[in-house]
């Protein structure tokens, strides 16, 4: 009489079920530009801007969401991630939003080909950009506008109120918290325009 293992049995058996249990979802997250009324062009010639690059510190340059729990401890949230880089998302949320408040469609991300003839150059160094869940999201970040070898420097913290304890929350926040720095941005580039040249 033959005898069947059972061993290959068992082992293929616990393949199987290993195959049916999934792991835990990631979740991605865009920024969204603010529903800024477009403002008419203040002149024949509107603006043109490039915005960009734009400089993150280490430990928010990567796909994960980072929240802060402690004033000495983050969590980097696996589960929970950016769609794409902010360094790249950044830029192109600030540009779309500076465009319509300076009434321009000449406002472009750093990178674009069609921003390389732009007037003004604003390269933006986020600082900070600190979220905790169910509170607030806050940015800090200067920037400069240039044109040629003249500069005008600009600062601001901004923050914004998550409408709710999830992540989503966090992500709207975060995309307020840029549009408010786009409007403290737009004002250094008026004031710069506004030297006679």
């Amino acid at each position: 009489m033959r005898t069947v293992s059972v061993l290959p049995v068992l082992f293929g058996f616990f393949l199987l079920c290993a195959g049916c249990v999934r792991s835990p979802g990631v979740t991605f997250y865009t920024l969204t530009p603010a529903a800024v009324q477009e403002v008419e062009a203040s002149s024949a010639q509107p603006l043109s801007v490039r915005v960009g690059p734009v400089t993150l510190p280490e430990l928010l340059d990567r796909p994960q969401l980072v929240v802060r729990v402690a004033p000495n401890r983050v969590d980097i949230l696996e589960a929970h991630r950016w769609a794409e880089p902010l360094k790249e998302e950044i830029p192109r949320l600030l540009a779309q939003d500076m465009g319509r408040r300076l009434g321009s469609g000449r406002v472009f991300a750093y990178g674009q080909s069609s921003g390389t003839d732009a007037k003004y150059g604003v390269p933006v160094d986020i600082l900070r950009l600190e979220a905790v869940t169910g509170e607030a999201v806050t940015i800090e970040a200067v920037w400069s506008v240039r044109r040629g070898s003249d500069s005008r420097v600009g600062r601001a913290v901004v923050r914004e109120k998550t409408t709710g304890p999830g992540y989503d929350a966090v992500a709207d926040a975060t995309s307020r918290a840029l549009n408010a720095l786009s409007a403290e941005i737009v004002k250094t580039v008026l004031a710069a325009d506004a030297i006679p040249k």
